[in-house]
């Protein structure tokens, strides 16, 4: 019996844009559920019940359903170990690529979208991330020895860094500094990239 396909909720010209792009980097085939921001969709009551908060990107896999957008790049990365997007449990990468994979939720976005709201950050005793400036050094830290996130092996980390790096760039909200463009343009040079953003500009354009 073959197993149940992923179920991927997805809206064009969001954060699921990575989730797509893993898709096309790891191969394998799914159910597309398309989602409508601008005609507000996702706060459908069938979506809804699903995923309370209306967030996309989603996945549904049998009777798991799954959000938060590293959370669902770390799933279907360890559903398909032999595509190598993951390190192993034992693997010396496992640690730093759960860490890196946490620190997007945990510690970029909370510090980005108070940045951007030009809020002051939390004391440093209670905040979840310290300050905004400590934040970027510890990426662009960890960008600087290259080419990807961990080093020499290409990671689904690449996958959710190297998106939102790009958009956050774009919209001027992170510096373009040469660590951070150097990446970014690495990670957009892969074909699945490419593939998933041509698929994206498809799917904003049915909606139009």
């Amino acid at each position: 019996m073959n197993p149940p396909k992923v179920t991927f909720f997805h809206a064009p010209q969001s954060r699921s844009r990575g989730t797509l792009a893993l898709f096309e980097e790891l191969g394998v085939d799914y159910d597309l559920h398309l989602l409508d921001l601008k005609a507000g969709t996702q706060r459908d009551p069938d979506y809804l019940a699903l995923n309370p908060l209306g967030k996309v990107p989603a996945i549904r896999h049998a009777d798991a359903m799954v959000t938060e957008q590293p959370a669902v790049m770390m799933y279907l990365a360890d559903l398909y170990p032999e595509k190598g997007l993951a390190p192993a449990m034992g693997d010396p990468l496992r640690g730093p690529y759960l860490r890196w994979m946490v620190f997007y939720g945990s510690c970029f976005e909370p510090a980005l979208v108070d940045h951007s709201m030009q809020r002051d950050p939390a004391p440093h005793a209670t905040s979840p991330y310290g300050t905004w400036q400590e934040v970027l050094d510890a990426i662009v830290n960890q960008l600087t020895p290259g080419p990807w996130l961990l080093g020499e092996r290409f990671t689904a980390a690449d996958v959710l860094w190297g998106t939102a790096l790009h958009w956050t760039t774009m919209f001027k909200l992170v510096p373009d500094t040469p660590p951070v463009r150097e990446y970014i343009d690495r990670v957009r040079a892969r074909p699945a990239m490419q593939r998933a953003e041509a698929k994206d500009a498809e799917f904003l354009a049915r909606q139009a």
